[in-house]
């Protein structure tokens, strides 16, 4: 861990089983840090925690569905009891193509319920924390998917769009309180999630290297943690077009099956 950027000593990731969130996990262990670690799989999650340990950390992983509520404060505030948290990473999240399903009724309400009312179900408490203890960081999970509803994804897109606003509201409500926020909106990263895509993805990279862009991004408190730049650009871009000109383009974006 760079010493010069990072001066977590309790961290707090929900979805790090896999992906990025356990390329996080990874980067931010080391010797005296403690890591509360969260997920859905709970051999996955063992792994990635003895990984961690290897690094010097002191790791305590929990096993839950984000859309509980009452599963993520309790946790959130036994990891506080611990040792008082510094960062809280709201990362779980799911696709359609995760799910292995087009965005029908039931994978567009898992998708809802996870990517939005999971990070909320997260956030709200950690606010609680924080506001206790007069400081403290929260990062979203949103997407490069965020900045426009996309036609190949629109649940997906949606949602991460929620995150997105919802996160750029509350760096400025909570500014006040010594909280910072910060929204992460990435690219096509090589997850679990994109491994199930079945058309080419520009720009893709490695979650180790995403982390790293991450994790220097919390360090410095920006307000919207967009990589890589070029396409973060491009996303800009195409949402401040007019819809007659992206709809078309939008058209041609690869259609998931239905």
């Amino acid at each position: 861990m760079n010493k010069k950027t990072v001066s977590f000593q309790s961290v707090f990731i929900t979805g790090a089983s896999s992906g990025i969130g356990a390329a996080l996990a990874q980067a931010y262990a080391d010797k005296g840090v403690f890591l509360f670690l969260c997920g859905r799989n709970e051999q996955r999650l063992n792994e990635v925690a003895e990984t961690c340990r290897q690094k010097g950390a002191e790791v305590y992983t929990f096993i839950f569905d984000v859309i509980n509520a009452n599963d993520v404060r309790d946790a959130l505030r036994k990891a506080n009891s611990i040792h008082s948290l510094d960062l809280v990473i709201a990362n779980a999240g799911v696709s359609s193509g995760i799910l292995g399903m087009c965005e029908n009724i039931h994978a567009t309400n898992t998708i809802m319920q996870t990517n939005i009312f999971g990070v909320v179900n997260t956030v709200l408490p950690a606010l609680e924390l924080f506001k206790f203890k007069g400081c403290g960081q929260i990062a979203l999970m949103s997407s490069m998917a965020g900045y426009r509803g996309l036609s190949n994804c629109p649940a997906y897109s949606a949602s991460k769009n929620c995150v997105k606003a919802w996160g750029e509201a509350l760096r400025g409500v909570w500014a006040k309180e010594q909280i910072k926020i910060n929204v992460i909106c990435p690219g096509f990263i090589k997850t679990p999630l994109t491994d199930a895509n079945a058309f080419r993805m520009p720009f893709i990279m490695d979650a180790d290297k995403a982390a790293t862009i991450i994790q220097r991004g919390i360090a410095k408190n920006k307000a919207i943690i967009a990589f890589p730049s070029v396409m973060a650009f491009l996303a800009w871009f195409g949402s401040c077009l007019p819809s007659f000109i992206l709809h078309p383009i939008l058209g041609m974006l690869p259609q998931k099956e239905k």
